[in-house]
Parts: structure tokens; C-alpha cells; sequence
């Protein structure tokens, strides 16, 4: 098969021909239709993200069909559509995995890290860790959903039933998350980056009631803020935006040192908490809920021999919504 490989961290990826894996018992080997691209690849190619698999083929938001299956998958059908998150495997029996945060487990491996992913024509994939994708999403809108979306979700889910929401960093995430909470009435703020015109336009059309600059202050009080740029000096502006009580949350999986900040915009009962991967229980709830309030992710396509360019253009700012490989 023909594939995108990670030899080095800090380097580019070079195509491969590989051998098309075998799955395991508990395994599917996943011919792909899409995979998105995420910032978390960047931070694994960038070596920010220090104990990848090498060589490694990148891609965590994998959508594909069936093509064969290990004997003891009972949960899926060959040439049934699944998708494939950041959370590969876990251990199922440490104190974290028995309570359903799987996603704290020690030993967890993740897609595109330490398993190889989708920047290739086949994939292999745990059955317990695939999700069923809802019908009406195309291979390409849908890759985006299995981080972007599913990531968003759970950030969303720490915010609590908060009314008013501001989205730090507009990108693949927050375009998705922005959809869910209009349908669900609570309010947007969105934060862009200081004169990105074309950010604010697009947090506009997708029902942001007000649109800034993250270094602005919203003209409200809001009563969460969700961060999905990799910025630690946000949290300190997320604080002096949020009401008594407010939350913040920090969706990345990597981000830049927090600076000091006054202990006042704290106090009041304020929160800082961070979101680490996904449970299975979140991308039930995420797709149960995107079936009903449905979502679009507004996609930038690219060949996968153009997998290089598109983490170029990810990492300059360059696209609005997401990037997605197709294999031709």
C-alpha cells in the first residue's frame, strides 16, 4: 500500500510502499476514504509530542470501510463505513478503564502515535475503538468529526450546561462545535486570531453572535471558555472573560507554557481544567447527538502525495474549517 511516513520527527513525510497489515483478532483492516488533519499531527511531526512509533505513519481522524476483519470481531460487517479517533487502545483494567476514562489509562495508545494511522490506503484499528458514522456525512466531511468534533464534544461537556460559550481559536474544532451550540441555544463568542477578517466572517455565517480578537474582551460575561489554540497566554484572557464561576477549558493535547496571572481573575470560584483524548462513551454521545442536530465541516481536500502540503498550510493558518486526505 502506498503510504506517508514519519521517519524523523522535525522532517517531512516521505511516501512508502508498505505492506498491507494483517488484523488481529480484536482488529479490522480499514480500506480508507478519508483522514483528516489535525494540529495534534503537526505536534507529533514537529516532535512536541515526544514517544511516537518511528517510523509512523500519522492520522487520527481516519474514515473508511471494512475489508476484513479478526475472528473475534462480532461488532461490525465487512464493508461497513467506520471511523477511527486519537484513542487506539487501552488496557481495560486499570482503576481508570473500570470507572469509563479510558482515556487516562496509563497504558493507552493512540492512532497516528504510537499505532499508525490513516495517511495510507489501509489501516488497521482496534473494533472496540471504531465508531459507526451517521448516514448523510460524505467520507470527507465526516473525518473531521473523529477529533475535531469528538474533542470539541468533550470540551463542551466539561463546560457544563454553560449559556454563553467563547471559542478560543477558530479552527477545525470550534467551526464544528460552534454548529452543535447554536442548535442546542446557547450563545458563541468567537476569539480569532488579531485581523483575521476571513476567521471572523466564518464564525459569523456559522451563528457566532459576537466575533473578536482573542486578545479582546467579549462584551459580556461569559459563563465557559474553550481553548483549541495551542496558546498558553489564552488562559490567563479566557479568566478575565469568564463570570464567577465560569470554566476553562483547555481542549489541545499539547500548548505552550501558562504565564503567571494575578490570583483575582481566578478567585471567585473560577476553574481551569484540561481535556486528555476521549472515551468511547464520548463519540456515542457525540454521533447520537450530531444525528439529531446535524453538523457540516467545511473541508480543504487534498491528495494524499499532498500530505506534506497540507500540514504546511495547517501550520501557517491557511484553511478554514479542516484539511482531509483522499487517497487519490
Amino acid at each position: 500500500m502506498y503510504a506517508q511516513v514519519l521517519y524523523q520527527p522535525r522532517s517531512r513525510l516521505r511516501a512508502a510502499e508498505l505492506p498491507v497489515p494483517e488484523p488481529g483478532a480484536r482488529q479490522v483492516l480499514i480500506e480508507v476514504a478519508a483522514c483528516g488533519v489535525c494540529r495534534t499531527d503537526l505536534h507529533v511531526a514537529d516532535g512536541e509530542l515526544t514517544q511516537p512509533k518511528l517510523p509512523l505513519v500519522l492520522g487520527h481522524e481516519i474514515v473508511g470501510r471494512i475489508v476484513r476483519r479478526g475472528a473475534e470481531v462480532e461488532e461490525f460487517a465487512i464493508g461497513e463505513r467506520v471511523g477511527v479517533p486519537w484513542l487506539g487502545w487501552s488496557c481495560g483494567e486499570c482503576a481508570w478503564c473500570r470507572r469509563g476514562q479510558e482515556n487516562l489509562c496509563a497504558e493507552a495508545r493512540f492512532t497516528g502515535y504510537q499505532l499508525d494511522g490513516g495517511y495510507a490506503e489501509y489501516a488497521l484499528a482496534d473494533a472496540r475503538y471504531c465508531f459507526r458514522i451517521p448516514d448523510g456525512y460524505d467520507d470527507a466531511e465526516a473525518a473531521p468529526l473523529l477529533c475535531a468534533g469528538l474533542i470539541g464534544y468533550r470540551a463542551l461537556r466539561l463546560a457544563g450546561d454553560a449559556r454563553r460559550i467563547g471559542l478560543y481559536g477558530f479552527g477545525a474544532a470550534a467551526h464544528i462545535l460552534a454548529q452543535l451550540c447554536v442548535q442546542q441555544g446557547r450563545e458563541v463568542y468567537a476569539f480569532v486570531r488579531p485581523g483575521d477578517a476571513a476567521a471572523a466572517a466564518f464564525a459569523r455565517a456559522l451563528g457566532a453572535v459576537w466575533r473578536g480578537a482573542s486578545d479582546d474582551a467579549p462584551p459580556t460575561e461569559l459563563d465557559a471558555a474553550l481553548i483549541f489554540a495551542p496558546v498558553g497566554a489564552l488562559v490567563p484572557q479566557a479568566l478575565r472573560a469568564v463570570a464567577r464561576g465560569g470554566t476553562v477549558v483547555c481542549a489541545g493535547i499539547h500548548m505552550s507554557d501558562i504565564p503567571a496571572f494575578p490570583y483575582a481573575w481566578l478567585w471567585g470560584e473560577r476553574s481551569v481544567c484540561s481535556v486528555a483524548n476521549l472515551t468511547r462513551a464520548d463519540g456515542v454521545e457525540f454521533f447520537a447527538a450530531i444525528a439529531r442536530h446535524p453538523v457540516r465541516s467545511q473541508v480543504q481536500k487534498y491528495t494524499l502525495a499532498q500530505a506534506n502540503a497540507a500540514l504546511e498550510d495547517l501550520r501557517a493558518g491557511r484553511l478554514q474549517g479542516a484539511a482531509v486526505l483522499l487517497p487519490h
